[in-house]
């Protein structure tokens, strides 16, 4: 006898950034034993990055503090070559490192924090331009390096620098007139802890900005985490001299 061919079942549609079709929710790992390896709150904009993930996650962590001693750590901080060791997110026996993969790492893990929107097509172009930010923009890094105690009045900009700043405004200003502000996707997202280190940079090397571009350097300044990271920034001891310089 012959059996009737199955038919198959319509896929199920998604609801959501981390869900999948016919699988039960899993219920997200308590929120504990997490330690986040930084560097300088002051210089190190990949730390910083990685700390405003946690927050938004809403993990709690501990954090362990590379000296800026270390020859690895230093040479990072100084452009001079890329480090695994800031930030790395230590939790419930994983080790994850890169930026990126902390970010996708918590949003998986804690869909409810809402690190990602909800919604596809700004889903899709919150992944984009966080990943433009993470892999590109060298001329902006090396001409603009992160240090938030410093203010520097009529700074000239290295002119390789002026293309990536205006391309960052532009991303700026798409997200906030497409989809309304405050932040980027209107509420706190992985793309607003990536480009949270980029305000920081024009603040301190008084980079001429648009009003959208004002605006939502605003927004990320008076941010809940990003205010407590500034302020302990700013009580960090240590310094690089050559950081430290009007170049």
């Amino acid at each position: 006898m012959k059996r009737s061919p199955l038919k198959k079942a319509a896929p199920a549609k998604r609801t959501g950034a981390t869900k999948r079709a016919g699988a039960a929710k899993t219920p997200a790992p308590a929120k504990s034993q997490a330690v986040l390896t930084i560097s300088s709150k002051n210089y190190s904009s990949w730390s910083l990055r990685g700390w405003l993930l946690c927050q938004l996650a809403g993990l709690a962590v501990e954090e362990q503090v590379v000296s800026m001693d270390d020859p690895d750590n230093r040479a990072e901080l100084l452009l001079l070559a890329p480090s695994v060791l800031v930030p790395r997110l230590t939790h419930d026996g994983a080790s994850v490192w890169d930026t990126l993969a902390i970010a996708e790492y918590l949003a998986e893990l804690y869909p409810d924090a809402d690190m990602l929107p909800t919604e596809r097509v700004a889903r899709a172009h919150c992944r984009s331009i966080s990943g433009e930010i993470h892999s590109g923009f060298y001329n902006l890094r090396s001409a603009l390096p992160m240090n938030l105690k410093a203010k520097y009045a009529n700074f000239k900009i290295f002119a390789g620098a002026l293309a990536d700043i205006d391309r960052v405004q532009a991303i700026w200003g798409e997200c906030l007139e497409t989809w309304g502000g405050p932040f980027l996707y209107k509420t706190p997202t992985i793309a607003d802890a990536m480009y949270a280190p980029v305000c920081t940079r024009f603040l301190t090397y008084g980079v001429p900005m648009s009003d959208a571009s004002k605006a939502y350097c605003r927004t990320i300044m008076s941010w809940g985490p990003m205010a407590a990271w500034v302020k302990a920034a700013k009580k960090e001891p240590a310094e690089m001299e050559e950081l430290d310089m009007e170049f």
